[in-house]
């Protein structure tokens, strides 16, 4: 009995760490419209984002990617280009943008924009650090 109690007690409090131990972290806060890229616990690089415009949603959590797209156009929005889209949830992405002029305010259906040349810096890490490496968190 005693061993269970200690198997549980691990996994209670092991399995949060291991869970968010990624080596590739891009923070989104949606209040300052920026994007911090953290790898190995180290900020490398803080970026100007568009979020959701009003009437809009960025949602809100922490993600592993789900899909990568170098060339992805919406099928949503007349095929709008989505340069290095990095899908978190569902048709929300991380993504490239020619409109750099509204980087650093709410401006985007819901993905998060970025300067192209950021998004694809960001996309290549997320191929070398993987999926399972990589978190986007969505804040505030």
């Amino acid at each position: 009995m005693l061993r269970i109690f200690f198997a549980v007690l691990i996994l209670v409090f092991w399995m949060p760490f291991t869970a968010s131990a990624a080596s590739l972290v891009s923070k989104v806060d949606v209040s300052s419209q920026t994007m911090t890229v953290i790898r190995h616990g180290k900020v490398i690089y803080k970026w100007p984002v568009s979020t959701a415009r009003k009437g809009k949603i960025t949602p809100r959590g922490s993600y592993s990617p789900k899909s990568l797209s170098k060339y992805h156009k919406s099928s949503l929005y007349n095929n709008a280009p989505m340069p290095y889209s990095i899908f978190f949830r569902g048709n929300y992405a991380v993504h490239g943008t020619n409109q750099v002029n509204r980087l650093g305010r709410p401006a985007s259906a819901g993905c998060v924009r970025l300067k192209t040349s950021n998004a694809t810096r960001l996309y290549s890490l997320v191929q070398k650090h993987g999926f399972k490496n990589t978190r986007i968190v969505v804040q505030n």
